[in-house]
């Protein structure tokens, strides 16, 4: 049984039109359209996958009023794969081509469609070419020839500057297997560790209920449109 996350199931972008983003990942990128429902439990949502492969998904949210939010570059987006935004937010965001004849293969695709593609650049680790996508997203497409060897990407130097002691980086490298107990009980709420963004009652309501019940009260299994048949 793995212990760590096997990849990404899908990676879930905010915008103010949906149809704009399905039109441009679907299109330009080549990411088919396979779910487009209600979003499960959200009044006024939408949600959308787009299938990557088979087990990675590109997922598309639209929520009501989202396109009046302001988008600030140096904030809310970086605007550059070498630029700021805020801590949290996502500065750019990297899709996986399986070889350099497919990377090039995506940059003319994109090109194709009339949207600038810099690139490849090789930065030894990967190649990749970069691009943007609506709502002043940063996108590139990578492809690494073989994995990452730590041994010569962990820089002793970099690591003095990100205040990380060589036996932290021992065991950041080597992260320790679970090997305790399973059906692990819900922690007590520590303010110190990361927490999901509800009002405080409720999210402490929801804490203290048993998973069962979380699972029987908030899932939504069938899809949206019967079987045929």
């Amino acid at each position: 049984m793995s212990q760590q996350p096997t990849g990404i199931h899908h990676i879930a972008i905010m915008c103010g039109d949906i149809k704009k983003h399905i039109a441009f990942f679907s299109e330009v990128v080549g990411f088919p359209l396979v779910a487009l429902f209600d979003m499960h439990g959200v009044p006024g949502g939408l949600h959308a996958f787009l299938r990557m492969n088979d087990f990675g998904y590109f997922s598309l949210v639209q929520l009501p009023d989202v396109d009046r939010i302001p988008i600030e570059i140096g904030v809310t987006h970086s605007g550059s794969g070498a630029a700021p935004c805020a801590a949290g937010t996502l500065q750019h965001l990297a899709f996986r081509a399986t070889d350099e004849a497919e990377l090039l293969a995506m940059r003319d695709r994109i090109r194709s469609h009339g949207v600038n593609v810099i690139g490849p650049i090789d930065h030894g680790m990967c190649k990749s070419i970069y691009f943007a996508g609506p709502d002043r997203m940063t996108l590139e497409v990578a492809t690494s020839a073989a994995p990452v060897a730590a041994e010569r990407w962990i820089d002793p130097a970099v690591l003095a500057k990100a205040g990380i002691s060589p036996e932290e980086a021992a065991r950041f490298t080597a992260p320790a297997p679970y090997a305790g107990p399973g059906n692990v009980a819900q922690p007590p709420y520590d303010p110190t560790k990361p927490h999901l963004d509800y009002p405080e009652k409720v999210y402490r309501d929801i804490l203290a209920t048993p998973d069962h019940v979380i699972t029987e009260s908030a899932s939504y299994a069938e899809p949206p449109v019967p079987a045929a048949g």
